[in-house]
């Protein structure tokens, strides 16, 4: 894909575009995102997860009541933001240690925040990081940042796609299947939905 239809279909400005053009189109070689319609599915998702091609390491600067929000079972009392949510608000390294600690293989102290969401598809966890390792032939686990990388950002997020059968997903032309897929439920659909639509007419031309 080249970096004007990029740019396009991703509604990227030209020296993003540059950025992403080969790792991507490399990527979705790799990982049989061939169509237009499965290549329009991947950037709208990508794109969703990652901001806009801009963020490639999770945010957890939360609030006490966004952890509540987000992660009810551990940081919720059932009214509101129980007393670990007010401890940890506004410490991402503590909150990535609460909320991912001892689960996903992040067994080891300060796991959760090592092994947090990274690349376009926000690969989280350990066991994750180290799937992702054994499919690519990188050690991500030694060395996480890798995945912040633009190369092995696409290739992980084309990886997972292909793992979890989003390209006949995409064939089917399911967007909320693939949402769920990645999201565990739909949120920032409607996003998703106008990404959608923004790269199936750059693609078609």
């Amino acid at each position: 894909m080249d970096t004007k239809t990029l740019a396009l279909a991703a509604s990227l400005d030209a020296a993003l575009a540059l950025k992403w053009a080969s790792p991507l189109t490399d990527a979705m070689s790799q990982f049989s995102i061939h169509t237009k319609r499965r290549q329009a599915h991947f950037l709208a998702q990508v794109g969703h997860e990652s901001g806009g091609f801009k963020r490639l390491v999770e945010n957890l600067n939360y609030s006490a009541e966004g952890l509540a929000r987000t992660w009810p079972s551990r940081f919720s009392d059932g009214t509101g933001p129980n007393a670990l949510a007010y401890s940890i608000a506004r410490n991402p390294e503590a909150i990535a240690n609460a909320a991912y600690g001892l689960r996903m293989g992040n067994n080891d102290k300060g796991d959760g925040w090592k092994y947090r969401g990274r690349g376009l598809m926000q690969i989280t966890g350990k066991n994750n990081y180290a799937a992702a390792s054994t499919a690519l032939g990188v050690d991500f686990v030694a060395q996480p940042e890798l995945l912040e990388l633009p190369q092995y950002a696409a290739l992980a997020a084309a990886w997972f796609w292909r793992k979890n059968g989003l390209n006949e997903f995409a064939d089917a032309d399911d967007i909320e299947r693939i949402t769920r897929r990645i999201n565990g439920g739909l949120n920032g659909l409607d996003d998703r939905k106008a990404r959608y639509a923004q790269a199936v007419r750059a693609l078609a031309t």
